[in-house]
């Protein structure tokens, strides 16, 4: 039997700072350019001239943007500045992606950038599932192995604070990729027998899922979005999941998008949940359990964090999950002593 290994190593300092670097330059950055960063380009048509910015929003389909009239300089000028940042961080993401941070590709960047756009983070909603865990990971600047499907999930609490509807579906469509709505063709809300979707899926079996998420006692039920004319499915406890949600970022394709992430310790006991739920898919559960080990072993060697704080705050069913998976914690844990001894205490 091999011995045990640590969990996580911590990436270098520099990076770490160039990390934070890109963050900071995605908050302030306002609107996110969509696909490849892209050139100018001067069209003529109707007798004037016109400068548009050509890029690629998905591999092997160029597409255009317009900016404004030739003699229109502040919009030229504003669009080479948006290229130029854009350009800098697909540079920088490239670099962090090479020494291990963990990056997602580019549907997936498609996805979060017209989210973004249309201010839908900053409403309320929370990026969840394997990607928070691997956003969370460059977050603390740590290197760790991320297993596990890189679907889109996406939750929210409560009615999102957008100023007028947005609609999801547009906002898929707008990333220019072949989603198609799950399940199949989508039936009437209120029809017997017809489930509206709360799903998009790209083709293929192993093509790029974004689900959308919400609240409930049952899981698997269906509830409305009103606000993003869409529909949800309900997970257990993800009212608590979701309470004191985190600002932070998200790297994929060649871009750094800002994001809202569940709190760790939240993540941490509704992961260990999720881990007894999953009887019918082993694999899934050992990744709930290992990304619950990873974050507990980072937030108490790296933060110092009393696991048994949020413990105590936890719903009594997710405190039971923690105590039933104690043994394989243990064993996992082998390596990161003092987040071992902070489960021991919870007994």
């Amino acid at each position: 039997m091999s011995p045990p290994k640590p969990l996580y190593h911590l990436h270098e300092v520099a990076s770490r700072g160039l990390y934070a670097e890109v963050k900071q330059r995605a908050n302030a950055a306002g609107d996110l350019l969509p696909g490849t960063a892209g050139t100018l380009v001067k069209r003529a048509g109707t007798g004037h001239e016109y400068w548009y910015r050509s890029y690629y929003p998905v591999p092997r389909k160029r597409s255009e943007q317009f900016v404004g009239t030739a003699d229109n300089s502040a919009a030229y000028e504003a669009m080479h500045r948006r290229i130029a940042d854009a350009e800098w961080t697909a540079r920088q993401v490239a670099a962090l992606s090479k020494l291990g941070y963990q990056v997602a590709d580019k549907s997936t960047a498609g996805v979060l950038v017209e989210l973004r756009n249309r201010r839908i983070f900053e409403a309320g909603m929370v990026l969840v599932g394997t990607l928070a865990y691997r956003s969370w990971l460059n977050e603390y600047g740590a290197m760790a192995i991320s297993a596990g499907a890189q679907d889109v999930a996406l939750a929210r609490r409560q009615t999102l604070k957008l100023a007028t509807a947005v609609s999801f579906l547009s906002a898929m469509h707008a990333t220019q990729l072949p989603f198609t709505l799950i399940p199949g063709t989508p039936g009437t809300p209120g029809t017997p027998g017809k489930n509206p979707p709360t799903s998009v899926k790209l083709p293929g079996a192993e093509g790029r899922r974004v689900d959308i998420l919400a609240p409930g006692p049952l899981l698997g039920e269906i509830v409305a979005v009103p606000e993003l004319e869409w529909h949800a499915q309900t997970i257990p406890f993800y009212d608590y999941l979701l309470e004191g949600s985190r600002a932070a970022a998200a790297l994929a394709g060649g871009h750094c998008i800002p994001i809202a992430l569940p709190d760790v310790a939240r993540m941490i006991w509704h992961n260990l949940y999720s881990s007894t739920r999953r009887k019918q898919d082993p694999a899934k559960a050992e990744k709930d359990l290992v990304q619950a080990a990873t974050l507990a072993a980072i937030l108490v060697e790296q933060k110092g964090a009393l696991l048994r704080e949020s413990y105590r705050e936890a719903p009594r069913e997710l405190r039971n999950a923690a105590h039933s998976r104690l043994p394989r914690l243990e064993k996992l844990l082998a390596e990161h002593p003092q987040a071992r001894d902070e489960f021991r205490k919870l007994r």
